[in-house]
């Protein structure tokens, strides 16, 4: 089936596509301390959360690049009954194949580093596209403890796909960048994105009981439930990262 169409059923009652609250992201929101106007780029914006909150707070303009037809048809209806006034672009493409003319004030990439090949690599593509004395913000899981190789088999990982929350932070400082602030998700935010998934499947299947893609549906959600519960919800950990590339004068 059509992986962006898995996603949108599976997070269709999320408001942001990623474990953390929408509480925890107007407290961060507010430490960016954005001029208005300020040119912001998301990468993988999803359902354009984000950069709706950031423009009702700073007025921001700028670009959110997300490869899910279904995610840009979201974020476009959003800001225009949000934002409507908003110098917003939003295009429908992979991050990895967008190479801006600009340069941004806030460049972010929030729960999707694969686009990059990694944590390491999302930095150092961010860091091209950011300002000097610009912010550079991404999502990023991190191993709470050593993970077992019956969850790395199940879930298709390797032991060097994450990092720990230091070492997440330790890459950004060898990419040079300097690290300003850390959040991490907790309990409640991992079960609410998590549980939330099931509930959607669920709903789902019995509002479209016609769907051939019903079966998968659940079949994929049902895997993932048994691996958070038996082995993620342990092991994995989930936070933003929010660093700022040195100016000249640094």
């Amino acid at each position: 089936m059509d992986i962006w169409k898995f996603f949108s059923v599976t997070h269709g009652y999320h408001v942001v596509c990623n474990p953390m609250s929408t509480a925890k992201l107007d407290s961060l929101i507010e430490l960016l301390k954005l001029n208005p106007g300020s040119a912001v780029l998301d990468i993988a914006c999803g359902k354009g959360e984000m950069l709706a909150r950031l423009a009702e707070r700073y007025e921001v303009s700028g670009v959110g690049v997300d490869i899910s037809p279904y995610c840009v048809a979201a974020t476009e209806q959003k800001l225009q009954e949000r934002v409507p006034v908003a110098q917003i672009e939003i295009l429908n493409m992979d991050g990895a194949d967008h190479s801006p003319d600009q340069l941004f004030d806030l460049a972010m990439c929030i729960g999707a580093s694969w686009v990059y090949q990694g944590h390491r690599g999302t930095l150092s593509a961010l860091k091209a596209m950011t300002k000097p004395g610009g912010l550079i913000l991404v999502g990023e899981p991190f191993w709470l403890k050593e993970p077992g190789d019956a969850y790395l088999a199940a879930e298709n990982h390797t032991r060097d796909m994450f990092g720990t929350h230091y070492e997440n932070v330790l890459v950004g400082e060898d990419e040079g960048l300097f690290p300003l602030y850390t959040m991490a998700s907790n309990q409640d935010d991992w079960d609410r994105y998590e549980t939330l998934q099931w509930y959607a499947a669920e709903r789902y299947a019995r509002d479209n009981p016609d769907d051939p893609d019903v079966p998968e549906i659940l079949a994929r959600v049902a895997h993932g439930r048994k691996n958070y519960l038996q082995w993620g919800r342990d092991t994995l950990g989930w936070a933003m990262y929010l660093f700022r590339k040195p100016s000249h004068a640094d």
